[in-house]
């Protein structure tokens, strides 16, 4: 399928979106890592329903989402090109995968704590904490 792939700077707006939709699919089908992140972010979408958070707090919570998903993605990239450029180790390419793997590993515990703080400040708003 992609053997074939051959980029077309003409082509149609409508052409360019089914390719990153079709890029959407194959990280969602092919990569389990996005599928727990994928996971995640609706366990904290229906949180944040639950919990009724205001609407900057859920601008921070989808942007935060968006983050991680795209850093994953980028990563899937990275991966799909240095398999592209070689079989061999390469300790260059090992350390730009690795980069790439803490972009994501940074991502989702920077999420993870901006979830923590607003949920609990919320948890705490609800239950007359404080």
């Amino acid at each position: 399928m992609l053997d074939d792939f051959e980029p077309d700077l003409t082509r149609s707006w409508s052409a360019k979106f089914g390719d990153a939709f079709r890029g959407v699919r194959e990280e969602i089908r092919g990569q389990r890592s996005f599928r727990v992140h994928f996971a995640a972010a609706v366990a904290v979408i229906v949180s944040a329903a639950a919990l009724r958070v205001t609407l900057p707090e859920w601008c921070v919570l989808l942007m935060c989402i968006t983050g991680v998903l795209v850093a994953e993605m980028f990563n899937t990239a990275m991966e799909a090109l240095a398999k592209a450029i070689t079989h061999n180790l390469n300790r260059h390419i090992a350390l730009a995968l690795d980069i790439a793997g803490a972009a994501v590993l940074v991502a989702s515990i920077g999420s993870a704590l901006v979830g923590g703080i607003i949920f609990v400040n919320r948890l705490g708003l609800m239950l007359q904490w404080w």
